[in-house]
């Protein structure tokens, strides 16, 4: 799935703004058109005023970034701009993105995301639980080294 440049513009004004610097975590527009050009990976977005379609006067406040493969979803990228949050936009496009894995017959959802990350209350609010942990898998550009911990979010048929 090739995305219109715009979207892609979209989605890095948010990333440029969600992503601390600190932890390296945000992805460049290369890599997240190599991943969408895949084929199995997919986005969404959420506006400032809460619907799906952002636009010059309705500017996108967050997205999400999934791959599906076979029956299972995997969250590669989740983020809400600073600016918008504290207002249920994350818990509305997360809502969206675990309804629409569901729509597709995925039987779950696994997402990963660094110790101490603040989403974690999120995902735990919509049933993901923690699965395990990858010791020291992230690395600041500081050099600074941080546990992965993976999550889990199964559905019951």
């Amino acid at each position: 799935m090739m995305a219109p440049a715009t979207e892609i513009d979209w989605l890095m004004a948010v990333m440029e703004t969600a992503f601390p610097p600190e932890y390296g975590e945000a992805w460049s527009r290369r890599q997240v058109c190599d991943a969408l050009i895949v084929g199995n990976c997919h986005y969404g977005f959420i506006a400032a005023d809460g619907t799906e379609n952002p636009s010059e006067t309705n500017p996108a406040a967050g997205f999400f970034m999934g791959r599906r493969i076979l029956d299972e979803e995997e969250l590669l990228l989740f983020a809400i701009a600073p600016a918008y949050r504290r207002r249920g936009l994350g818990h509305r496009l997360l809502a969206r993105f675990i309804a629409d894995a569901q729509d597709h017959g995925m039987t779950r959802i696994f997402l990963e995301m660094r110790r101490g990350n603040p989403a974690g209350f999120l995902y735990a609010a919509h049933g993901f639980r923690e699965t395990g942990i990858r010791p020291a898998y992230y690395r600041t550009p500081g050099g600074q080294r941080i546990d992965a911990v993976s999550h889990e979010l199964t559905f019951e048929d």
